[in-house]
């Protein structure tokens, strides 16, 4: 009796066998003119096309339109004043025509703010518009790292499904192998059931991987803004890894390129401009007017105003004296909060880093030497009979498991890097 892998088919249903099928024969090509192989060239896709940045830019340019009309001048005011447009004095009719009235007045009037009032509107504005420039610093470092993350997903999806294909190879070699010992009379047929079921437990799981690899690139593509379905070249291998650096040397270096921690020392410094303008609206604004007054059928004169406002409403000034230090003590400890983020962020990064480079050299250097080599021995042994089936099989299985497991640290890693980086900027 021969065992072959229609027994199992026929225990399985007609729509699973058309998915293992499809999925076993290995995914669709990649398109070699799309991107994809690299991060950087979806990082300049994405400088170029994303609506998110587009917009982070749009408020940045905004805000910094804001900061050049800060210090302007209120506009002046013009004034037209009819003195006695019924014209009872000259016992005429009313009209309110200029040159028709008793007196026609013609008068400019410039608000003048107190000293001082409108350099500091100016270098809060500028300072707001520097923080709007950190924040656009910001949501693109963010788009970045999610760009990163979802390539190194897609890479990984890409790498798994090769490793899935390539362990079917083997089970389907060790299949080959335990039918013809069966044949021959040197080993049961449940073996020979067991290596066929394997083979259809590692469809199964290629099925499971092609959706997520289908997934990834459908998240990789959002990021882009491209179409969910927009094809993908494959992902070209990864460059080696960098050093692990000096955590304080790192933690230096953050402070100085995190724009986020910019952000906030900006909002800090306009929150103080914003607290002493607030201070000196205790003193008056002014105002300057020139007037034209043309008598009807006299001569014209000119006058000069000069106002000065009275800053009489204390309880409401002192109110937002109190709010723009509130103002200021926030400003203060939003910064602090968001230096202690800082660190513990790029704490956890560098340790992750740190830790998943040695899992990486030890899997790579160590355990997957040991694997392939426990693996070829089994197999030779089984070959001639000197092990039973099920040692041949955890042979395989362990390196299979192992390649898993390097690539799934290999990912960890280099996502840990990509935190390193938006929170520190490029190490290597």
């Amino acid at each position: 009796m021969v065992i072959t892998t229609a027994l199992v088919r026929r225990r399985l249903g007609p729509a699973l066998i058309v998915a293992l099928s499809v999925f076993a024969a290995g995914p669709a090509p990649a398109d070699p003119g799309a991107p994809g192989a690299g991060v950087a060239g979806l990082i300049e896709h994405a400088r170029r096309n994303s609506p998110m940045y587009a917009l982070e830019r749009a408020e940045a340019d905004a805000a910094r339109g804001r900061a050049d009309a800060a210090g302007a001048l209120p506009d002046p005011t013009f004034q037209l004043e009819l003195m006695d447009f019924t014209n009872a004095m000259r016992g005429g009719s009313a009209s309110l025509l200029p040159g028709q009235v008793g007196e026609t007045r013609y008068r400019i009037t410039q608000p003048l703010p107190g000293w001082g009032k409108r350099e500091l509107a100016s270098q809060a504005a500028g300072a707001l518009a520097a923080r709007a420039d950190a924040n656009r610093d910001v949501a693109w470092l963010n788009l970045e790292a999610d760009i990163k993350a979802a390539w190194l997903r897609h890479y990984a999806a890409d790498r798994e499904a090769g490793l899935a294909r390539n362990a079917l190879v083997l089970m389907q070699g060790l299949e080959e192998t335990a039918l013809a010992r069966y044949r021959a009379g040197l080993l049961p047929q449940a073996a020979v059931l067991r290596a066929q079921r394997e083979i259809t437990v590692q469809r199964v799981a290629l099925v499971a991987v092609e959706q997520r690899r289908q997934g990834a690139m459908a998240a990789l593509n959002a990021l882009l803004a491209r179409a969910a379905d927009a094809p993908l070249a494959a992902p070209g291998e990864l460059s080696p890894l960098p050093p692990v650096p000096e955590f304080a040397a790192l933690a230096e270096r953050a402070r100085g390129f995190s724009p986020a921690l910019a952000a906030e020392t900006h909002g800090m410094e306009a929150a103080r401009l914003e607290r002493e303008r607030t201070w000196r609206e205790r003193y008056p604004d002014f105002a300057v007017g020139l007037t034209n007054n043309r008598p009807r059928g006299g001569e014209q004169s000119w006058d000069v105003m000069f106002e000065v406002m009275i800053p009489l409403q204390q309880p409401a000034r002192r109110a937002r004296e109190r709010e723009a230090l509130s103002m200021e003590a926030a400003a203060d400890a939003r910064r602090a909060a968001a230096e202690a983020k800082l660190m513990g962020e790029l704490g956890r990064a560098h340790a992750a880093f740190a830790s998943g480079r040695d899992t990486v050299r030890l899997l790579r250097g160590t355990l997957l030497p040991q694997a392939e080599a426990t693996r070829d021995a089994t197999r030779a042994a089984f070959a001639n009979g000197r092990v039973d089936f099920d040692s041949a099989l955890e042979a395989e299985r362990q390196i299979t498991d192992t390649r898993m497991a390097l690539l799934q640290a290999e990912v960890d890693t280099r996502m840990a890097l990509a935190d390193i980086e938006k929170l520190a900027g490029d190490i290597r």
